[in-house]
This record gives structure tokens, C-alpha cells and sequence, in this order.
């Protein structure tokens, strides 16, 4: 009978088959593995984030819609849910209740510009350009505002928006830091006035402005409510 050779694995002392190893004594072959090498749990745990970002984004979007539409008090989480062509189950998963989905999708930061950077007499103008680009590049501000004049708790959050975002920078520059929630109240009855007209309702004229020539109309007003003398 013919004796055969045994295995390598079979000697004893015999070494082990490993892969080549670089001078350097790292292996010859350290690339990452592909995606499609890792283990289904791996795999999963890396594609979970980017769902759960698109998901929250999907409820956020069709909340701020709902609560425009319905208002806050008739806007329903299934409603919702139906909307981003999700389980309601996930809203609350991710949001709690409705309450909590209201405060998410109400987060505002209007990054008012600090007006003792520029001229006193710039500080008008300045705060109209800002408002006018943020209006006309962040949806969360228009959403906010059809929310805000359909019902009590988005017009509280608009108000709280100012409130806290708003007055300390003008308590900057104002005359008499005293009257900023004054002044905080009049440049507001400007500024959300014109989004109300421009972005919401939609009002022709104010539709047709140029942002140059919307800055310069309102600029003046409220360069006065800043910085002039109580009348």
C-alpha cells in the first residue's frame, strides 16, 4: 500500500501557514475589509446611524408640515407618522410624545450677528441682511412662522426665540439697555411682519422686492427702534 505524506498540520514543529509578513513586520496584506466582508451585526451597526438620521429627518419634515396645516392642538402623531410613511411607533421612539416632537421641530438659532462688530449707524441694516438671508435659506423659519399663526404654542416659541436670541444683542447697542424687550418687540413687528408677507402669505409686492431694495426699505425702521432716542 502506498504510504502517503502527512499534512503539514499533521508535523509536529512544522510551521504554522500564515500569511507573508512585510519587513517592516506588519502583515503584507492589511487593507480593510471590504463592506461586503463584514459580519451582518458589523454591517448592520454601520448603516443603522445613516437610517436613523434620514428617519428623524423624514418625521421633522412632515411634523413641521402637520403642525402648519392642522396646528398643534389637531395635529395627530399617526397623522404625522402617515406622512413620512413611517410606523408611529418611531415617532415615539425617537420624539416621546407629541409635546417633545413640537420642541424639535420648533429648535430655531437665528445666529444674530454681534452689532458691536460694525458702525453704529450700519447696525440697522446689518440685522435686516441677516434676517432676510436666514428666511431665504432656512425652511425651519418659514415652517415655524405658518406654524406661529395657526396656533398659541408655535407663536409662544417664536416669541421665545427673540426673547432669548434676540434682546441680548440688541441690549448691546440700544441707548438704554433697559428698553431692549421694547425695542426687541418694535424691530419684531418688522422683521416678522415682512417673513409673514413675503414667505408665508405670499403677498405680491412684497414678493417682487429685491433683498437689496427689501434691506433698504426696512433697514431705516429699524436702525430707529435700535438706536434712537426713547420719543
Amino acid at each position: 500500500m502506498a504510504e502517503h505524506a502527512p499534512s503539514m498540520d499533521a508535523v509536529p514543529g512544522a510551521a504554522p501557514t500564515t500569511a507573508p509578513v512585510a519587513p517592516s513586520g506588519a502583515p503584507a496584506d492589511t487593507a480593510a475589509p471590504a463592506a461586503d466582508d463584514l459580519a451582518p451585526d458589523e454591517a448592520a451597526d454601520a448603516a443603522r446611524p445613516r437610517r436613523s438620521d434620514a428617519t428623524r429627518a423624514a418625521i421633522l419634515a412632515a411634523a413641521r408640515d402637520r403642525f402648519a396645516a392642522d396646528g398643534y392642538e389637531r395635529a395627530t402623531i399617526r397623522a404625522i407618522a402617515r406622512d413620512a410613511a413611517i410606523d408611529p411607533s418611531m415617532v415615539m421612539r425617537y420624539y416621546g410624545n407629541k409635546a417633545g416632537l413640537f420642541a424639535a421641530t420648533s429648535e430655531i438659532e437665528v445666529h444674530a450677528p454681534d452689532l458691536t462688530h460694525y458702525p453704529r449707524d450700519e447696525a440697522g441694516a446689518r440685522l435686516v441682511r441677516h434676517f432676510v438671508e436666514r428666511w431665504e435659506c432656512d425652511e425651519t423659519l418659514t415652517a415655524m412662522m405658518r406654524v406661529g399663526v395657526t396656533n398659541e404654542a408655535g407663536a409662544e416659541r417664536m416669541r421665545g426665540v427673540f426673547a432669548e436670541q434676540i434682546k441680548p444683542v440688541l441690549a448691546a447697542v440700544c441707548p438704554v439697555p433697559d428698553e431692549a424687550p421694547t425695542r426687541a418687540a418694535l424691530i419684531a413687528s418688522q422683521i416678522l411682519g415682512m417673513a409673514l408677507c413675503r414667505y408665508v402669505l405670499h403677498i405680491p409686492p412684497a414678493v417682487d422686492l429685491g433683498r437689496d431694495e427689501l434691506i433698504a426699505w426696512l433697514a431705516p425702521t429699524v436702525q430707529r427702534y435700535l438706536t434712537a432716542e426713547h420719543p
